[in-house]
């Protein structure tokens, strides 16, 4: 008991250690909250591009035909090269080689933008499969009103897919939030990170490594309740 407490003092007492905590969790959860408001930007457009294109086939081909068919290959190449690679090296390419001449101020900004652009992938067919799930009579019913494509989309189909995929995008906000994890990599000072420099001060990993893997548990098991929350609240917007 008495080794347990000295390693706490150590670890979040002396020298005020508990800072690089909360510090880490700022900075994990801003990376997290910009990468989903990007990710989930860029998912729909792609989603919907794809949708638009596939809602396309079979009609006469002209140039509106080309320009989704350019669309859709461009929206495949995306998809096919994010999913087929690691974040971490993702991260590593943005950092080193495309904003190799960032400064360490910009950290936020490059890991942000590149945990976006990878959850903006599996957003996309996320959001995608909830197109698809909603009945093509929807769709006419728009267009039986007068309502263009885009109209259609932003206020008959996604308003409904949006109900039936929160589960499948909860689940992509949870793996986001753990993913960011290897921010340090940039030398970004998110909970990881701050663990690890607590843990090159005190010689001792055991109540560094602890102490994020329960402030990461205690993260997921908020938003798990926060989503499971909205889920019921839009089942009984559903029921009225």
């Amino acid at each position: 008991m008495e080794w347990l407490l000295d390693q706490l003092t150590q670890t979040f007492i002396t020298d005020n250690r508990w800072r690089y905590f909360v510090s880490g969790i700022a900075a994990t959860l801003e990376v997290t909250v910009l990468a989903l408001v990007l990710g989930t930007i860029i998912g729909v457009l792609v989603a919907v591009a794809r949708s638009a294109h596939d809602s396309q086939r079979g009609n006469q081909k002209g140039l509106g035909h080309i320009v989704l068919g350019v669309l859709d290959w461009m929206c495949k190449l995306y998809l096919t090269v994010i999913r087929c690679t690691p974040s971490t090296v993702q991260l590593l390419i943005m950092w080193f080689i495309v904003f190799q001449w960032a400064g360490s101020d910009s950290m936020l900004w490059v890991a942000s933008l590149s945990f976006g652009i990878n959850s903006g992938a599996y957003v996309a067919e996320i959001v995608r499969s909830g197109i698809m799930s909603i009945d093509l009579g929807q769709t006419e019913a728009g267009r039986s009103l007068g309502l263009n494509y885009a109209q259609t989309m932003r206020y008959i189909v996604i308003p409904q897919a949006v109900k039936n995929i929160l589960p499948a995008l909860g689940n992509e906000l949870i793996t986001l939030l753990k993913e960011t994890s290897v921010c340090g990599f940039i030398g970004l000072t998110d909970l990881t990170k701050g663990a690890m420099i607590v843990q090159s001060r005190t010689y001792s990993p055991f109540v560094p490594y602890i102490a994020i893997a329960v402030l990461y548990l205690i993260m997921v098991l908020a938003l798990t309740s926060l989503l499971g929350l909205l889920e019921r609240r839009l089942r009984t917007s559903d029921r009225r």
